[in-house]
Parts: C-alpha cells; sequence; structure tokens
C-alpha cells in the first residue's frame, strides 16, 4: 500500500511574495513541510507540485519528487484538489506504483508535525474516507445580520456557560488532510464519506496569509520548534562568540568622559570555562574596537579579535590557521555583520533575540536572549551533564 504526501507550492503569491520559500526557523516553508511528510513515518513517497524552478530545486534537496504543475493549474484560481489530482497521477506514471492514500500538507502552515500526518494516514488505514487536523476552541462565535447587529453563531446570546460547561468546537486548521485514492477519485474533493478529524495542539496553529502571519511564525518558531538537533561534544572542535549583543544585551552605559560599560551574563562565563575545561577552544570574534571586548576575554582567559570589518574572513582565516575544520565550528551571533560567519561554519547559531534575518539564517536559535545566559545554553547543548 502506498502512501502519498503531496504538498502544492506554487511560486507566485499575491499576499506575501516568494511564500513557499520563505524561511521559518532558518528553514523554506516548504521544506518544513517535506520534513514532516518524511518523519511521520507511515508516508511512503512525498511530492512537491510546482511551478517555480527555485522551489522544485529545494524540494529535490529535501528528497521529495518534483511534480511540475502545468500552466492552467497554476493561476491562483486553480483548487488544491486539481493539483492535488494532476500530482497523484503524474507520480503514478512516473513510479508505477499504486497510491491507495492521499495525504495533502500545506506549507502555509509552518508548524506540522510528523504526529499529526502520522495520525490522519493511520485514521484512513483505519476505517475513515477522510481525515484532517482541527484545533478546539471554546470561543463564542458571532456574525453579523442583515441590519449589521451581532448575532450569535454557536451560542445563545442571553446565555453564557463555563468554559468547562461547554463541549469544544474545532476550527480545521488547514495544515494536513488525508484521504483514501479511489474515494477522491470519487468525490473529487477532500472530504467525503467517514470523515475524522485529528486533533491537534491550539497553540500550533497559524496560516501564513500575509506578511503580518510571516513574522508571527518566525517569532514563534524557537519557542515550538524548540533547539532542534543540538551539537553534542562530537561534533563540536571549537565554538567563536560575538561579543555585543550576544553576550551582552546590546546596550551600554556611557560615561561623560566616553567610556561605556556593558553587562554580562556570569552564567556565561561559567559555560565558556565548562567549554575550555572540555578541551574545546574558545574564539571571541567581534568589530567592536571598545577596550572593553579586550577586558572580558582577559577576564575569561579566552583569545579576542576585535575591531575587525569583515568577520567571514578573519573566522575563515583564523580556522586555517588553528587547522580546524569549519564544519565543525559553532559560532553564535546576533546581527547582521554575523552572516559572513555563518556561511563559514557548520553550526551557525543565533541568540533568541537575533535580527530576524540572522534567526533565518541560523541552523539553531537558544531560547534566552544574548546577555541573558545565551551562551551557557549554548555549553549546554554540547557538554550535557559535564556543565554541572
Amino acid at each position: 500500500m502506498t502512501v502519498l504526501a503531496v504538498i502544492p507550492a506554487r511560486g507566485g503569491s499575491k499576499g506575501v511574495p516568494g511564500k513557499n520559500l520563505a524561511p521559518v526557523g532558518g528553514v523554506p516553508l516548504v521544506a518544513r513541510a517535506i520534513r514532516a511528510a518524511q518523519s511521520s513515518g507511515l508516508v511512503d513517497a512525498v511530492a512537491v507540485s510546482t511551478d517555480d524552478d527555485r522551489i522544485a530545486a529545494v524540494a529535490a534537496s529535501e528528497g521529495a519528487v518534483v511534480i511540475r504543475r502545468p500552466a492552467e493549474l497554476s493561476g491562483d484560481q486553480a483548487s488544491s484538489e486539481s493539483a492535488l489530482l494532476h500530482a497523484w497521477e503524474a507520480f503514478e506514471d512516473s513510479s508505477g506504483e499504486a497510491v491507495e492514500v492521499l495525504v495533502m500538507l500545506q506549507c502555509t502552515s509552518p508548524f506540522i508535525t510528523p504526529g499529526e500526518v502520522a495520525d490522519c494516514v493511520e485514521a484512513v488505514l483505519t476505517g475513515a474516507d477522510s481525515a484532517f487536523t482541527a484545533a478546539p476552541t471554546h470561543g463564542f462565535v458571532w456574525r453579523r445580520d442583515a441590519e449589521g447587529d451581532a448575532v450569535g453563531v454557536n451560542h445563545d446570546k442571553a446565555h453564557r456557560p463555563r468554559r468547562q460547561d461547554r463541549e469544544p468546537e474545532f476550527l480545521e486548521t488547514g495544515a494536513v488532510y488525508a484521504m483514501t485514492a479511489s474515494g477522491f477519485w470519487t468525490h473529487r474533493h477532500r472530504f467525503f464519506g467517514r470523515t475524522v478529524l485529528i486533533e491537534t495542539d491550539p497553540a500550533r496553529v497559524l496560516e501564513i496569509d500575509e506578511p503580518g502571519d510571516l513574522d508571527r511564525a518566525r517569532l514563534l518558531a524557537p519557542l515550538l520548534d524548540g533547539p532542534g538537533e543540538v551539537p553534542g561534544r562530537g561534533d563540536i572542535d571549537a565554538v567563536v562568540l560575538d561579543f555585543d549583543g550576544t553576550q551582552t544585551d546590546d546596550s551600554a552605559q556611557v560615561g561623560s568622559d566616553g567610556n561605556e560599560q556593558v553587562r554580562v551574563h556570569r552564567g556565561d562565563g561559567l559555560g565558556i570555562a565548562a567549554l575550555r575545561r572540555a578541551g574545546i577552544p574558545v574564539l571571541i570574534l567581534s568589530t567592536e574596537v571598545n577596550p572593553v571586548v579586550g577586558a572580558r576575554a582577559r577576564k575569561l582567559s579566552v583569545p579576542v579579535i576585535h575591531g575587525v570589518d569583515d568577520k567571514g574572513a578573519v573566522l575563515r582565516d583564523w580556522c586555517s590557521t588553528e587547522q580546524i575544520d569549519p564544519a565543525r565550528v559553532l559560532y553564535a551571533g546576533n546581527d547582521v555583520n554575523d552572516l559572513g560567519c555563518f556561511e563559514v561554519v557548520g553550526w551557525p547559531v543565533a541568540v533568541a533575540s537575533a535580527h530576524p534575518v540572522v534567526r533565518d539564517a541560523a541552523r539553531l536559535v537558544t531560547t534566552v536572549p544574548g546577555g541573558h545566559g545565551a551562551v551557557r545554553e549554548i555549553a549546554s547543548w554540547i557538554l550535557g551533564k559535564e556543565l554541572a
């Protein structure tokens, strides 16, 4: 029995141009959907239906089958069902495999979990004709009548029962749908026969339809994604740290004599000391010329390079001189002048307070801001119990 997941991903989008390639948590939306399907354990193949070369390239790099969508199915009036039907037929023609269960994932829902995909597929495998993800809600829904007055939709406005006394209703998330292939062929619609809903966490429900939605998704990603696959001791040969905004909160006090003072976190110092005890080289690399950077490095007994413009080039030279593989270097930063270093190393890390562009480019994002223990958090990833 072949279970095929199809991800419709047009190149055009009026609300958010290039939406399906927009990174959330450092991963393009289409890649996030592919990974959720691949990790479900119940999907045999993932196909991306697209008219866009860039989306096709990302999909192929993630191991998905690329289905080129014809022009008549590429406009904003084309239905998801038409793209699903075309992708299914194209997959069967090219693979020779008979599809028995179809799954559709919308990559505009960035927080799909592999478990949600698996639960939808399992529901169909065990007797449902179609299944979809939905989030429980106890909200009171209203609409306006012809006169513009507010009318209760799912409640009597004169009766306000307590939340615990109300049965939940469910909001379709738009994230995952599963169905028998034979039923879809007959009905040409994602809902038919015995339909069941798969309850999901309301906190993870977000559909990206406009720029503000994308901003919210990027802010939520560090919380909902978690730290991701954090590096262990066997993955890291060196740690390189930015200073301002990474080891500080990016603020400074300036005295009447022009001298600056910054605030650092003692926990970061403990984390750096633990890394050094474990034999992991630590370097501070900063564009800042203020002597406070050197003073902090001396306090921590670590080497420092500061007052440089092209941090990426300096980091590449340092790795060469120290004979350290850049792919085994973790670099932590917070602002756009750190992006050059991100391109050099295998483990680019942004602190939680980093510029959105930097968070998007990072492989990992800390849960705490710069200057509030972010470096200690990174050390805990690498050292685990050794940090204690």
